[in-house]
């Protein structure tokens, strides 16, 4: 069983991290966007960004520097992905289940970070130094882990109850979505069960993380634990080919089109992507725009839909 789990660890975090290299290359290939006008934006200044103002209200706003307030973005960014703020404001239903689910998914990466650092550090100090900061790590670790485990489960369960009983959200809701939270509910399941019913040889998270690095097959696990490890491995090489992956669609869509409000100045690489649209042929279903697939959306665009709709 160790062995098994050692292999899908290493499977699962090289897959991982190919998928979401994959999705990076594959949103950052896309087309220029076109520009939604939508604000406030949150690199303006503060004076503006209040507001819901742009540096475009300045007179010959094209001649100053463009200056990006970075600090105002940051925190906009750590309360999305923190507090989920704008689902708690347009979706307060989906708010607080959403949220026990995505803060312990925090708390479970935070856990298996200390864990890996408690690992790699095993054995640097010595004496009753290294086994008092060992205890403390173990047991800080059991309560962030089991913690995480328990806001995941019943963020889980609440959301796939709101999906089920709200018709609001049933409409939307595919079978994925269910299989999903049921993935994440048995995984944590296993991982938390394993760690509290761990039985005498058994070793601790620690050492369990120290062996994989070193690949000491000597270290003994339980069945339950090491059935939530491969299935958390698993889960992890499953993330990336799925609309979870969303948290790398969010920061092209916050940055490359929510809130890119670059100036499109000629000779600039904006103007160049913005002439290769113009070369593409869309294929629109709206037939009075005349994206037929034929005429390229330079044509489409210079073009007048209701006069070639009277002639």
């Amino acid at each position: 069983m160790t062995t098994v789990a050692y292999i899908a660890i290493y499977a699962g975090l090289i897959i991982f991290c190919a998928g979401c290299l994959w999705r990076i290359r594959q949103y950052a290939r896309t087309p220029q966007h076109l520009r939604w006008e939508l604000y406030p934006v949150p690199h303006e200044g503060p004076y503006r960004a209040a507001y819901g103002g742009s540096y475009f209200e300045a007179q010959e706003w094209w001649r100053g520097p463009q200056i990006a307030n970075r600090r105002h973005e940051w925190r906009v960014m750590a309360e999305e992905i923190l507090l989920l703020k704008s689902l708690r404001e347009f979706n307060r239903r989906l708010w607080l289940p959403s949220f026990f689910f995505h803060f312990g998914l925090y708390l479970a990466i935070a856990a298996a970070a200390l864990a890996t650092l408690a690992g790699v550090t095993a054995g640097m100090v010595v004496g009753k130094a290294n086994a008092g900061i060992a205890g403390l790590m173990g047991a800080l670790i059991a309560v962030v882990g089991l913690a995480a485990a328990v806001l995941v489960i019943s963020g889980a369960c609440w959301l796939m109850v709101r999906r089920i009983a709200d018709p609001a959200v049933r409409n939307s809701t595919r079978p994925a979505d269910l299989f999903n939270l049921m993935l994440f509910t048995a995984t944590c399941s296993l991982l938390a069960g394993g760690s509290l019913i761990r039985g005498p040889g058994s070793a601790s998270l620690v050492d369990f993380v120290r062996g994989a690095f070193h690949f000491d097959r000597g270290v003994r696990i339980g069945a339950v634990f090491g059935a939530g490890v491969i299935l958390a491995s698993a889960l992890a090489a499953y993330i990336p080919f799925t609309h979870m992956a969303h948290f790398i669609a969010k920061y092209f869509a916050w940055h490359s089109v929510r809130w890119d409000d670059r100036r499109n100045e000629r000779g600039s690489r904006i103007e160049a992507k913005i002439a290769a649209n113009l070369g593409f042929k869309p294929t629109w279903s709206a037939e009075h725009v005349g994206a037929d697939g034929k005429r390229t959306w330079a044509e489409v665009a210079s073009t007048n839909p209701a006069q070639e709709t009277r002639k």
